[in-house]
Order: structure tokens, then sequence, then C-alpha cells
């Protein structure tokens, strides 16, 4: 795995962090290799918080905790890492109540990755088409902007499977994309008909004036031609949420939740949808049967013998 992004000077002040880090090593007696995790963890999270717009201890709500907690999961950190870095920001948010630097503790229900069986907030249909045509046709880059938000929703796929897609690996005859998930396992994911459409057009019309040689064969590509990174999806789901007027903290990995619960809802089973999330582990797909319960009941009602109420 790559090194994390570091915040800037800038950050770091409005953030107080050389304050806190005192406060570890002269008050807490924390050793230099714990206090090392902790300013590369913190790093990390005021990286992520630059990318939601946030500038001040203040402004941090546990839905930014709870989607710092999903990106570290989608980066492929393993639990005891993610339980460490949750570790620190409760540390940090002490801290921040002690010196008056925050009203309340957004760490309060933060849960570790043993107590995981909630999802984020999954969008209804009527939010994800909003979401979907929420981008600027005007924009330059309306085409690739709607493309990323149609195929995260459309085939469910996580930030770093979007980013790494190669153009080898699209199969419009088929509408099928050839997916590369955790441990370099590849997996075929159906590309639906409007995503498929929202591809092509991106590919005929915005992505060659994209490419200067230095696109690595990627599909989706920034402004500047090189492979998109993850944190200008982030950008560019953030962005169509606002533009949306959805009025809750929506992340790519929303999307993938969303499409997961939808496909369930609609009557899919569950091992197809393990399948198509990539998912060793069907235990892991299994926290998709939160749907909704009255759905549930409505599907017991009629088909089963004795579902019938009364």
């Amino acid at each position: 795995m790559s090194a994390a992004p570091s915040p800037d000077d800038g950050a770091r002040r409005r953030f107080h962090l050389e304050p806190f880090a005192d406060h570890l090593a002269f008050e807490r007696g924390l050793s230099a290799r714990t206090l090392d995790a902790y300013r590369r963890d913190l790093g990390r999270f005021l990286v992520f918080l630059r990318d939601c717009g946030v500038s001040e201890p203040r402004e941090v709500t546990a839905h930014h905790l709870r989607d710092f907690t999903y990106r570290l999961k989608d980066d492929g950190l393993a639990p005891t890492s993610i339980r460490r870095a949750q570790s620190a920001l409760r540390t940090y948010f002490d801290f921040c109540l002690a010196e008056g630097l925050a009203d309340d503790d957004p760490t309060e229900h933060l849960e570790s990755p043993k107590m995981w069986r909630r999802l984020p907030d999954v969008l209804g249909r009527d939010e994800v088409v909003r979401l979907i045509e929420s981008p600027d046709p005007e924009h330059r880059m309306y085409w690739r902007d709607r493309a990323i938000l149609e195929v995260l929703y459309s085939s469910g796929l996580r930030v770093s499977e979007l980013t790494g897609l190669a153009l080898s690996a699209v199969d419009f005859d088929d509408e099928i994309l050839l997916v590369r998930g955790k441990g370099s396992k590849e997996r075929l994911v159906p590309l639906g008909g409007p995503a498929r459409r929202a591809v092509e057009r991106y590919l005929r019309e915005v992505r060659p004036g994209l490419d200067r040689g230095r696109g690595e064969g990627r599909v989706f590509l920034t402004a500047r031609g090189r492979p998109l990174s993850r944190q200008t999806v982030w950008n560019v789901v953030k962005a169509a949420t606002e533009a949306a007027g959805i009025q809750r903290a929506v992340s790519p990995h929303t999307l993938r939740h969303t499409f997961a619960t939808h496909l369930l809802e609609g009557g899919a089973d569950l091992a197809a949808v393990q399948e198509l999330l990539g998912h060793v582990d069907i235990a892991t797909t299994q926290i998709y049967t939160h749907v909704d319960r009255g759905w549930l009941r409505e599907v017991h009602r009629a088909h089963h013998p004795r579902g019938v109420r009364g």
C-alpha cells in the first residue's frame, strides 16, 4: 500500500496537531512509536476532512468519522489498523473537548470493525436519479462525472476498482466489466444500459481530449490526463450530492451499499450479490439483509403459504 498523503501546515495548525502531540508525549507519556502511529492516522484523517470541506475540529460530525472508517476499509487496512486509527481519533477528540476546541465528541458512537453490522445511509431510488442527473451538462467534464456516478451505482465498484478500471476491461457488446478487486482477484460485473451509454459518450467525446499519453490505459482520467485519484472520485460524489440537494453525507461507498440493497430489494439472490460485490465470505454480504423490514414482510406475505395477514 502506498504511503498515506500528508496534510499541509495550515491544516496542522487549524487542528492543533502539535499541541496534541505534546499532550501525548508529555502528559500521556506515549512512546515515540505510538506517537508516530497517531500522527500518521491523524494526518490521513485531516486529508480526508480536506476532501469533505471541513476546516476545524468543531465541524467534524459522526457522519465524517463513519465515512472515514469505511474509506480505511476500502483502502484495504486491516481491522487492527482501523481500530488503532479509531483509538487515535477518540484520544484526539478527548483532547479537543478538554481544550475547548470542540463542543461535543463525534466519536461517542463510533463502531469498531468487530461491531460492523450497520451500513452507511442507503439512497432511495429517487435520490439516486437526482444524484446521477445533477452534474452540469455544460461542464466539459460532464460525461466523465456522469459516467463515474452511473458506474458506481450500476456496478457497485469500490473506489479503488473504479480508479484502476482499464480500457481493455470494458466490454460494451456484452455490457460487462472485468474488475480487479482486493488481492488482485478478478470478477465480471454487469454494466447497465444507462451506465454503458454514459461511459461510451465519455470515451468518445471527453477522454480523447484528456489523454496525453499519461493515462496508463485507465478508463477515467483527470483534467490533466492522469489516472483518476480516489480523492477526485470522492469530490465528484460530494459535488453531485450538493447539486442534487441531498441533505446528508453521501460517499462512493454509499453508492456501493445502495447498489447491493436495491438488488436485494428487487429479489436478487444473496449469493449473486456476494459475487457482484467481490466478497470472499458470504457473511460479509449478509450485512445487506438490513433491507427495509416492510419490504421483507411484503415478500413473505406474497410468497409464503401462511404469509397472509390475519
